[in-house]
Protein backbone atom coordinates (compact mmCIF):
# COMPACT_ATOMS: atom_id res chain seq x y z
CA UNK A 1 0.00 0.00 0.00
CA UNK A 2 1.17 3.40 -0.87
CA UNK A 3 2.34 5.32 1.97
CA UNK A 4 -0.05 8.48 0.22
CA UNK A 5 -2.90 6.02 0.86
CA UNK A 6 -2.17 4.57 4.14
CA UNK A 7 -2.05 8.19 5.78
CA UNK A 8 -5.30 8.97 4.64
CA UNK A 9 -6.85 5.64 5.64
CA UNK A 10 -5.47 6.46 9.24
CA UNK A 11 -7.09 10.39 8.90
CA UNK A 12 -10.23 9.28 8.52
CA UNK A 13 -9.82 5.79 10.74
CA UNK A 14 -9.08 8.55 13.20
CA UNK A 15 -12.46 10.58 12.90
CA UNK A 16 -14.64 7.48 12.39
CA UNK A 17 -13.16 6.10 15.71
CA UNK A 18 -13.88 9.55 17.43
CA UNK A 19 -16.35 11.03 15.39
CA UNK A 20 -19.04 8.05 15.65
CA UNK A 21 -19.09 6.47 19.15
CA UNK A 22 -19.13 10.61 20.40
CA UNK A 23 -22.20 11.05 18.10
CA UNK A 24 -23.82 7.98 18.64
CA UNK A 25 -23.60 8.50 22.65
CA UNK A 26 -25.12 11.87 22.23
CA UNK A 27 -28.23 10.51 20.20
CA UNK A 28 -28.57 7.52 22.88
CA UNK A 29 -28.60 10.17 25.60
CA UNK A 30 -31.59 12.22 24.01
CA UNK A 31 -33.50 8.96 23.13
CA UNK A 32 -33.00 8.20 27.08
CA UNK A 33 -34.07 11.65 28.08
CA UNK A 34 -37.21 11.52 25.49
CA UNK A 35 -37.97 7.63 26.93
CA UNK A 36 -38.04 8.88 30.02
CA UNK A 37 -39.46 12.70 30.37
CA UNK A 38 -41.62 12.12 26.75
CA UNK A 39 -40.57 15.17 25.71
CA UNK A 40 -37.56 17.15 24.52
CA UNK A 41 -37.21 20.93 24.86
CA UNK A 42 -36.41 22.93 21.73
CA UNK A 43 -32.69 23.73 21.95
CA UNK A 44 -32.37 19.29 23.07
CA UNK A 45 -34.16 18.46 19.70
CA UNK A 46 -31.86 21.03 17.73
CA UNK A 47 -28.25 19.12 19.15
CA UNK A 48 -30.09 15.66 18.90
CA UNK A 49 -30.75 17.17 15.26
CA UNK A 50 -27.31 18.00 14.83
CA UNK A 51 -25.78 14.79 16.44
CA UNK A 52 -27.37 12.77 13.74
CA UNK A 53 -26.31 14.69 10.63
CA UNK A 54 -22.86 15.08 12.28
CA UNK A 55 -22.86 10.84 12.28
CA UNK A 56 -23.88 10.96 8.93
CA UNK A 57 -20.81 13.08 7.85
CA UNK A 58 -18.39 10.78 9.48
CA UNK A 59 -20.22 7.77 9.07
CA UNK A 60 -20.67 8.08 5.32
CA UNK A 61 -17.77 9.95 3.74
CA UNK A 62 -14.89 9.17 6.72
CA UNK A 63 -16.14 5.38 7.67
CA UNK A 64 -15.80 4.66 3.49
CA UNK A 65 -12.81 5.97 2.76
CA UNK A 66 -11.37 4.42 5.24
CA UNK A 67 -12.35 1.58 3.97
CA UNK A 68 -10.84 2.44 0.47
CA UNK A 69 -7.74 3.94 1.64
CA UNK A 70 -6.81 0.57 3.15
CA UNK A 71 -8.51 -1.26 0.51
CA UNK A 72 -10.93 -3.49 2.49
CA UNK A 73 -13.59 -2.89 0.31
CA UNK A 74 -14.23 -1.46 -3.74
CA UNK A 75 -17.22 0.93 -3.59
CA UNK A 76 -16.75 3.92 -5.38
CA UNK A 77 -18.67 3.19 -8.47
CA UNK A 78 -20.64 5.74 -10.04
CA UNK A 79 -23.49 5.18 -8.44
CA UNK A 80 -22.38 5.13 -4.92
CA UNK A 81 -19.85 8.00 -5.68
CA UNK A 82 -23.21 9.73 -6.66
CA UNK A 83 -24.87 8.47 -3.29
CA UNK A 84 -21.88 9.03 -0.84
CA UNK A 85 -21.16 12.57 -2.47
CA UNK A 86 -24.61 13.97 -2.00
CA UNK A 87 -25.11 12.64 1.40
CA UNK A 88 -22.11 14.01 2.52
CA UNK A 89 -22.52 17.57 1.06
CA UNK A 90 -26.55 18.02 2.30
CA UNK A 91 -25.65 16.44 5.94
CA UNK A 92 -22.21 18.66 6.35
CA UNK A 93 -24.26 21.88 5.11
CA UNK A 94 -26.91 20.82 7.81
CA UNK A 95 -24.67 20.59 10.18
CA UNK A 96 -23.65 24.14 9.52
CA UNK A 97 -26.89 24.99 9.52
CA UNK A 98 -28.01 23.62 13.01
CA UNK A 99 -24.92 25.21 14.46
CA UNK A 100 -26.63 27.85 13.42
CA UNK A 101 -30.07 27.80 14.71
CA UNK A 102 -28.77 26.40 17.72
CA UNK A 103 -26.52 29.38 18.64
CA UNK A 104 -29.82 31.80 17.32
CA UNK A 105 -32.10 30.20 19.50
CA UNK A 106 -30.05 30.31 22.83
CA UNK A 107 -29.35 33.97 21.62
CA UNK A 108 -33.26 34.03 22.00
CA UNK A 109 -33.34 32.43 25.29
CA UNK A 110 -30.50 34.17 26.87
CA UNK A 111 -32.37 37.69 25.89
CA UNK A 112 -33.69 40.26 28.42
CA UNK A 113 -37.32 39.08 29.55
CA UNK A 114 -40.29 41.18 27.86
CA UNK A 115 -37.69 41.94 24.73
CA UNK A 116 -38.29 41.08 21.06
CA UNK A 117 -36.49 38.71 21.03
CA UNK A 118 -37.45 36.24 24.00
CA UNK A 119 -40.86 36.10 22.65
CA UNK A 120 -39.43 35.43 19.40
CA UNK A 121 -38.11 31.96 20.85
CA UNK A 122 -41.94 31.13 21.44
CA UNK A 123 -42.54 31.36 17.42
CA UNK A 124 -39.23 29.65 17.10
CA UNK A 125 -39.65 26.75 19.46
CA UNK A 126 -42.91 26.22 18.17
CA UNK A 127 -42.24 25.96 14.61
CA UNK A 128 -39.40 24.37 14.90
CA UNK A 129 -40.61 21.21 13.07
CA UNK A 130 -40.92 23.24 10.05
CA UNK A 131 -37.48 25.23 10.57
CA UNK A 132 -35.92 21.86 10.20
CA UNK A 133 -37.84 20.77 7.56
CA UNK A 134 -36.95 23.76 5.26
CA UNK A 135 -33.34 23.17 6.22
CA UNK A 136 -33.41 19.42 4.47
CA UNK A 137 -35.22 20.54 1.34
CA UNK A 138 -32.67 23.19 0.74
CA UNK A 139 -29.77 21.81 1.51
CA UNK A 140 -30.83 18.64 -0.44
CA UNK A 141 -31.67 20.94 -3.60
CA UNK A 142 -27.92 22.98 -3.31
CA UNK A 143 -26.32 19.19 -3.39
CA UNK A 144 -28.25 17.98 -6.11
CA UNK A 145 -25.00 18.83 -8.45
CA UNK A 146 -23.57 16.28 -6.89
CA UNK A 147 -25.59 13.55 -8.60
CA UNK A 148 -25.63 14.96 -12.03
CA UNK A 149 -21.38 15.29 -11.98
CA UNK A 150 -20.05 13.04 -9.80
CA UNK A 151 -18.99 9.32 -11.30
CA UNK A 152 -16.70 6.82 -10.04
CA UNK A 153 -13.71 6.88 -12.43
CA UNK A 154 -11.83 10.03 -14.73
CA UNK A 155 -13.92 10.35 -17.62
CA UNK A 156 -12.00 12.72 -20.94
CA UNK A 157 -8.88 14.30 -19.52
CA UNK A 158 -10.06 17.28 -21.59
CA UNK A 159 -12.44 18.14 -18.46
CA UNK A 160 -9.67 18.18 -16.02
CA UNK A 161 -10.07 21.69 -15.72
CA UNK A 162 -13.52 21.65 -15.06
CA UNK A 163 -13.14 18.96 -12.27
CA UNK A 164 -12.32 18.04 -8.69
CA UNK A 165 -10.40 15.07 -7.67
CA UNK A 166 -11.64 13.56 -4.42
CA UNK A 167 -9.55 10.43 -4.36
CA UNK A 168 -11.79 7.64 -4.92
CA UNK A 169 -14.33 9.92 -7.12
CA UNK A 170 -14.10 12.64 -9.28
CA UNK A 171 -16.65 15.74 -10.06
CA UNK A 172 -16.54 16.64 -13.54
CA UNK A 173 -18.66 19.87 -14.42
CA UNK A 174 -19.30 20.80 -17.96
CA UNK A 175 -17.91 24.15 -18.18
CA UNK A 176 -15.72 26.60 -16.21
CA UNK A 177 -18.53 28.66 -15.58
CA UNK A 178 -20.32 25.83 -14.15
CA UNK A 179 -17.79 24.70 -12.11
CA UNK A 180 -17.84 28.32 -10.49
CA UNK A 181 -21.53 28.87 -10.17
CA UNK A 182 -21.57 25.76 -8.07
CA UNK A 183 -18.18 26.60 -5.94
CA UNK A 184 -19.75 29.94 -5.39
CA UNK A 185 -23.24 28.72 -4.20
CA UNK A 186 -21.46 26.21 -1.55
CA UNK A 187 -19.64 29.51 -0.32
CA UNK A 188 -22.29 30.90 0.11
CA UNK A 189 -24.13 28.56 2.04
CA UNK A 190 -21.50 28.56 4.43
CA UNK A 191 -20.53 31.98 4.85
CA UNK A 192 -24.43 33.15 5.40
CA UNK A 193 -24.75 30.68 8.13
CA UNK A 194 -21.30 31.40 9.77
CA UNK A 195 -22.11 35.58 9.65
CA UNK A 196 -25.49 34.85 11.47
CA UNK A 197 -23.99 32.54 14.35
CA UNK A 198 -21.04 34.59 14.40
CA UNK A 199 -22.90 37.41 15.01
CA UNK A 200 -25.07 35.21 17.69
CA UNK A 201 -22.24 34.35 19.41
CA UNK A 202 -21.10 37.95 19.56
CA UNK A 203 -24.87 38.93 21.38
CA UNK A 204 -24.97 36.00 23.24
CA UNK A 205 -21.41 37.10 25.03
CA UNK A 206 -22.59 40.29 25.15
CA UNK A 207 -25.82 39.19 27.43
CA UNK A 208 -23.56 37.10 29.48
CA UNK A 209 -21.27 40.61 30.09
CA UNK A 210 -24.35 42.32 31.05
CA UNK A 211 -25.47 40.37 33.49
CA UNK A 212 -22.63 39.96 35.10
CA UNK A 213 -22.23 43.48 35.59
CA UNK A 214 -25.78 43.69 36.84
CA UNK A 215 -25.13 40.76 39.46
CA UNK A 216 -21.68 42.31 40.39
CA UNK A 217 -21.28 42.60 44.22
CA UNK A 218 -25.06 41.06 44.86
CA UNK A 219 -25.63 37.58 46.21
CA UNK A 220 -28.13 36.75 43.68
CA UNK A 221 -28.99 36.38 40.21
CA UNK A 222 -31.68 39.17 40.40
CA UNK A 223 -34.03 37.34 38.27
CA UNK A 224 -31.68 36.82 35.81
CA UNK A 225 -30.57 33.90 34.07
CA UNK A 226 -29.19 30.92 35.75
CA UNK A 227 -26.33 28.63 35.87
CA UNK A 228 -27.79 25.75 33.32
CA UNK A 229 -28.42 28.73 30.55
CA UNK A 230 -24.68 30.26 31.13
CA UNK A 231 -23.67 26.59 30.33
CA UNK A 232 -25.44 25.97 27.95
CA UNK A 233 -24.84 29.86 25.99
CA UNK A 234 -20.58 28.98 26.91
CA UNK A 235 -21.05 25.40 25.35
CA UNK A 236 -22.88 27.16 22.25
CA UNK A 237 -20.25 29.70 21.66
CA UNK A 238 -17.45 27.05 22.09
CA UNK A 239 -19.33 25.02 19.04
CA UNK A 240 -19.21 28.50 16.88
CA UNK A 241 -15.60 28.87 17.65
CA UNK A 242 -14.84 25.36 16.53
CA UNK A 243 -16.95 25.77 13.63
CA UNK A 244 -15.64 28.73 12.17
CA UNK A 245 -11.73 27.81 12.76
CA UNK A 246 -12.49 24.56 11.10
CA UNK A 247 -14.95 25.83 8.13
CA UNK A 248 -13.00 28.60 7.58
CA UNK A 249 -10.19 26.72 6.48
CA UNK A 250 -12.50 24.28 4.61
CA UNK A 251 -13.95 27.00 3.15
CA UNK A 252 -10.25 28.65 2.44
CA UNK A 253 -9.12 25.56 0.65
CA UNK A 254 -12.57 25.00 -1.08
CA UNK A 255 -11.95 28.93 -3.24
CA UNK A 256 -8.67 27.82 -3.56
CA UNK A 257 -9.70 24.85 -5.98
CA UNK A 258 -12.10 26.64 -7.69
CA UNK A 259 -8.98 29.44 -8.74
CA UNK A 260 -6.32 26.96 -9.61
CA UNK A 261 -5.84 25.30 -12.21
CA UNK A 262 -5.73 21.70 -12.94
CA UNK A 263 -7.44 20.44 -9.61
CA UNK A 264 -8.04 16.84 -11.12
CA UNK A 265 -4.18 16.57 -10.92
CA UNK A 266 -3.56 15.83 -7.30
CA UNK A 267 -6.46 15.13 -4.04
CA UNK A 268 -4.69 16.38 -1.34
CA UNK A 269 -6.39 19.29 -1.18
CA UNK A 270 -9.62 17.64 -1.16
CA UNK A 271 -8.52 15.32 1.36
CA UNK A 272 -7.50 18.10 3.67
CA UNK A 273 -11.23 20.26 2.66
CA UNK A 274 -13.07 16.71 4.13
CA UNK A 275 -11.03 16.41 6.62
CA UNK A 276 -11.14 19.47 8.53
CA UNK A 277 -14.99 19.85 8.19
CA UNK A 278 -15.24 16.55 9.35
CA UNK A 279 -13.19 17.02 12.04
CA UNK A 280 -16.22 19.52 13.22
CA UNK A 281 -19.00 16.70 12.94
CA UNK A 282 -16.08 14.52 15.06
CA UNK A 283 -15.73 16.87 17.89
CA UNK A 284 -18.42 18.80 18.81
CA UNK A 285 -19.97 15.88 20.55
CA UNK A 286 -17.34 15.80 22.67
CA UNK A 287 -18.32 19.47 23.40
CA UNK A 288 -22.02 18.45 23.88
CA UNK A 289 -21.05 15.99 26.58
CA UNK A 290 -18.85 18.27 28.42
CA UNK A 291 -21.41 20.98 28.54
CA UNK A 292 -24.69 19.37 28.81
CA UNK A 293 -25.62 18.28 32.30
CA UNK A 294 -28.97 16.08 31.00
CA UNK A 295 -26.87 14.37 28.15
CA UNK A 296 -23.53 13.73 31.02
CA UNK A 297 -26.38 12.94 33.15
CA UNK A 298 -28.04 10.00 31.01
CA UNK A 299 -24.96 8.68 30.39
CA UNK A 300 -23.56 7.80 33.48
CA UNK A 301 -27.05 6.45 34.11
CA UNK A 302 -26.43 4.13 31.30
CA UNK A 303 -23.33 3.36 32.49
CA UNK A 304 -24.34 2.47 36.07
CA UNK A 305 -27.19 0.48 35.19
CA UNK A 306 -24.65 -1.57 32.73
CA UNK A 307 -22.41 -2.05 35.28
CA UNK A 308 -25.14 -3.18 37.37
CA UNK A 309 -26.75 -5.42 35.38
Amino acid sequence: MPSEEFVRGMLYMSLTIVGVPGNTAVILAFLLLLYHENRLLPADAIVLHLACVNLLVVGVRCLLETLASFRLASIFGDLSCKAVIFVYRTSRSLSIWLTFVLSAYQCLSIAPPGSRLASFRVIVANYLGFVFLFLWIINTCLSSAAVLFSFGTQKNSSLINHGINVQFCYVHFPSKLSKQANGAAQVGRDVVPMTFMTLASLMILFFLYKHSQQVKGLRSGGGGFGGSERRAAKAVVALVTLYVVLYGVDNGLWVYTLTVRKTMTSSLISDLRIFFSSLYAALSPYVIIASNRKVNGRLRCAAQEKTVK
